[in-house]
C-alpha cells in the first residue's frame, strides 16, 4: 500500500500566523490615525466608544492576511494565475478593512 503525497496541501502555520499579523497591523496602524487625529468626539457618545474600531479593525485585517494566504498559497488548486490570485486578494483585503472600518465606526464617526 503506497501513502498518498498530500504536499500541495500542506499549510505553513508561521506564514499564514504572519500574513494575519501584518494584516491586523496595517488595520491598528490605519484605525489607530484616524482616530487619534479626528479631533474630539461628540459629548454623547459612551466614553469608551474607541475600543469597539480598535478591536473590529484589526480583525477585519487578519481575516484579509487569512484570504492573502489562501489564495495566494492555493491559487493553483482553483485554477487562477499567480498574479490574479495576489489582485484578488489585495481587492478582498482592502473591501474587508472597509467594511471593518464601516462597522467598527457605526454609531460614532459613521453616522
Amino acid at each position: 500500500m503506497t501513502q498518498k503525497d498530500n504536499s500541495t496541501l500542506q499549510l505553513h502555520p508561521s506564514s499564514l500566523i504572519k500574513r494575519m499579523l501584518v494584516g491586523a497591523g496595517i488595520g491598528l496602524l490605519l484605525i489607530s490615525f484616524f482616530l487619534f487625529t479626528a479631533g474630539t468626539p461628540d459629548p454623547n457618545w459612551p466614553r469608551f466608544w474607541r475600543i469597539q474600531p480598535l478591536i473590529i479593525v484589526p480583525l477585519a485585517g487578519a481575516m484579509g492576511g487569512l484570504c492573502n494566504y489562501f489564495l495566494v498559497h492555493f491559487h493553483h488548486l482553483i485554477r487562477l494565475n499567480k498574479i490574479i490570485a495576489m489582485i484578488l486578494s489585495g481587492l478582498i483585503f482592502i473591501i474587508g478593512l472597509w467594511l471593518g472600518i464601516v462597522l467598527g465606526l457605526n454609531g460614532t464617526y459613521w453616522n
